[in-house]
């Protein structure tokens, strides 16, 4: 009887460990599949059928060159539908350290790039390794070939300058750059950069950088959708907000 009775609590406790370790397992499988739902649900897949737009990125960038076309590119329409894809793009598959230290780990190279819609070229404060790099200026001379757009930000225009894409064309850069940027590129037609923020010629889009590099892409986003499609973009970013906080 007693080894009955023994018998039937040594089931009872198995019975409950393996209870346990079954609550258990399911508990890891659902914090699991939450955490992976709260990584993924946001990230907005390569559709081919869309779009394309390309951030070339470079070490020491300004980050708010890349944050600015991204921010505006990346929103949906009202109803939630995706209309681009938004790519970042460097030489490398190492991650790039941006100006202000943010490192970004780019979708793409040189290499394996899918063909793009829109490439923008974004600046940094210091150019010179930039444009002493023939596999970022030849990657933009041949993206040029196939791209509806290419866009420039600040000192980007020197990118531009180098790759000889736009000459003939309207073209401005940072505030104080123009003139150093029309001696190194006399082929362009560069703009007074104390006057003009943004300007389109032809294919190519051009602002001073910075913040106003929102200007540039709201400006193309605005060509390749329409003007309420930009309403609801720039109100998505709170914009309003940003020229009334006073």
């Amino acid at each position: 009887m007693k080894n009955s009775l023994l018998f039937i609590l040594l089931i009872f406790i198995a019975s409950c460990n393996s209870n346990k370790s079954d609550n258990k397992e399911n508990n890891i499988e659902k914090l699991n599949q939450q955490s992976s739902d709260t990584l993924t649900k946001h990230l907005k897949p390569f559709k081919s059928e869309l779009p394309t737009i390309g951030l070339l990125m470079y070490n020491g960038v300004l980050q708010s060159e890349i944050i600015a076309t991204s921010d505006v590119f990346a929103k949906p329409t009202e109803n939630g539908e995706q209309l681009f894809n938004v790519i970042t793009i460097a030489e490398t598959q190492n991650p790039i350290t941006t100006e202000e230290g943010i490192k970004i780990l780019p979708d793409y190279t040189f290499e394996n790039c899918p063909k793009l819609t829109a490439l923008f070229v974004p600046s940094a404060y210091d150019m010179y390794s930039q444009v002493h790099n023939n596999n970022i200026v030849n990657f933009i001379k041949e993206k040029n070939q196939e791209t509806d757009y290419t866009v420039s930000n600040c000192g980007g225009a020197q990118l531009i300058g180098k790759a000889g894409i736009a000459d003939g064309h309207k073209i401005v850069t940072w505030i104080g750059g123009g003139t150093q940027l029309q001696k190194d590129y006399p082929n362009l037609k560069v703009q007074n950069d104390s006057l003009i923020t943004y300007i389109k010629d032809g294919k190519f889009l051009s602002s001073n950088g910075n913040l106003a590099s929102y200007i540039s892409a709201l400006e193309l986003v605005e060509i390749m959708t329409d003007s309420t499609h930009r309403k609801f973009v720039e109100s998505y970013l709170y914009l309003d907000r940003l020229q009334n906080w006073k």
